[in-house]
């Protein structure tokens, strides 16, 4: 379990730390620069390691793969991404922070008392609302009152994750044979 751990904390600080970087760049092809960004694709991933911890290892485990996730993604993107004379430079990573960690928190809980559902129930459900409150608290404390078009970015971001969490139902399937759920 402690290489899978470290595995899955290191790639959860990956996950968060791109997402953060490329959440500053709107997708300027078919007219969707007002409505979405790149980080919307990669973030939902950071819902696949958590449940996936959760399903193998349990609540406190996929909490502990939260936490130093946390620590890498948001203290990365802290020290290398964070332009400290830009006041949205600082908002994002502090918004990052505080939506990564109470979303995945949360995902943690709903996927834990969903876990004896069928098999896609949990980490459907704990993705969706999770993706919705980490979508909310993100661009509202990165972006309300910037000028940056927040609240068509986040319905973008949230569409885009929605379809994602649902994508990552394959992954999450196909590698329930390496993850073996908790008893």
């Amino acid at each position: 379990m402690n290489k899978t751990f470290i595995f899955l904390s290191f790639l959860m600080g990956v996950i968060v730390l791109s997402s953060n970087y490329l959440v500053q760049f709107p997708i300027n092809h078919y007219g969707l620069s007002e409505i979405l960004t790149y980080g919307a694709f990669t973030y939902p991933i950071a819902f696949l390691i958590t449940d996936l911890a959760n399903r193998s290892f349990g609540k406190l485990i996929a909490q502990k793969i939260v936490y130093v996730g946390f620590f890498i993604g948001v203290g990365s993107t802290v020290l290398f991404s964070t332009n400290f004379q830009d006041l949205i430079s600082i908002r994002i990573a502090f918004g990052s922070g505080i939506a990564f960690f109470v979303a995945q928190l949360l995902d943690v809980q709903i996927f834990d008392r969903l876990r004896k559902k069928k098999w896609f129930i949990a980490p459907l459900t704990s993705s969706i609302i999770g993706s919705v409150v980490d979508t909310f608290l993100f661009f509202s404390i990165s972006f309300y009152a910037t000028g940056v078009p927040w609240v068509t970015l986040s319905f973008g971001d949230l569409s885009v994750k929605l379809i994602v969490a649902l994508a990552m139902l394959i992954p999450f399937r196909v590698l329930l044979n390496t993850f073996k759920p908790v008893s």
